[in-house]
């Protein structure tokens, strides 16, 4: 979708990200482990599905807006628990994964563009999601939350790997579980997106086409103003919704 002469954030557009991002945010609070094949406090959520769908339909700024608005809305209903380390990771990972693929699909907007684009943004993800943990998060960990001591991380590491220690964790943790981890999530939300992008998209530029006032049709602008600020609210509203239910169910 392109911008139109009102402007980038079009009353449509905002309306879209809204809604994606309300998604987004929903599916990352709903995250959950798989102790059996990766450490404990790898959780997995859905959310880069809605982030990879919106960028595609609206674009890697969009994207990057949608990743940002779900790391926002999960810390307003779950607070931080890595003093906001951990959330500034997912937020640079997250943008790692729509941006480069966004680029990339705005330039060939083909099946076989939207392949390539979701492998450079895998790549980058991933890469990134290495660096992070190897730079930033294991060490910041270590010093922060267990005061330099590595037994806490290694044995949680050994619940999965027993020949775990400090001097092989890296090998065992980046390569064997943080690889393989952020791989499968890419891949489970191309998997999710590729069959559904272009239905998706084809339906926002219709809308689009609809609403988009002519020159000088300010009445009309009203209504599409009003229109945007009602789908945002109704996806402001199931997202508090789903929340609620959530700690009514887990309270």
């Amino acid at each position: 979708m392109e911008a139109t002469k009102t402007g980038y954030f079009s009353p449509t557009r905002i309306a879209v990200i809204a809604t994606f991002s309300a998604l987004a945010g929903v599916l990352y609070i709903f995250n959950f482990s798989m102790p059996y094949a990766f450490p404990s406090f790898l959780e997995f959520n859905f959310s880069d599905v809605p982030a990879l769908i919106g960028t595609f339909a609206l674009g890697p700024t969009a994207g990057a807006i949608i990743v940002l608005c779900k790391i926002l809305i999960k810390l307003v209903f779950k607070m931080t628990s890595t003093a906001f380390v951990g959330d500034f990771a997912d937020l640079i990972i997250g943008i790692a994964l729509v941006v480069p693929a966004g680029l990339i699909y705005k330039k060939r907007r083909t099946f076989g563009g939207a392949l390539i684009a979701m492998a450079v943004g895998t790549v980058s993800s991933v890469a990134v999601a290495i660096l992070a943990n190897l730079l930033v998060l294991v060490p910041f960990y270590v010093s922060f939350f267990f005061h330099g001591s590595w037994d806490p991380l290694i044995g949680m590491m050994r619940a999965l790997f027993p020949a775990c220690t400090k001097e092989n964790f890296y090998n065992y943790y980046l390569w064997v579980s943080v690889l393989p981890f952020n791989v499968m999530r890419c891949l489970v939300a191309i998997i999710i997106t590729l069959p559904i992008y272009k239905h998706i998209s084809k339906v926002i530029n219709r809308i689009n086409d609809k609403v988009t006032p002519k020159h000088g049709d300010g009445a009309k602008l009203r209504r599409i103003n009003v229109s945007a600020i009602i789908l945002g609210g109704v996806a402001v509203l199931a997202l508090v919704a789903v929340i609620l239910i959530r700690n009514f169910i887990t309270g």
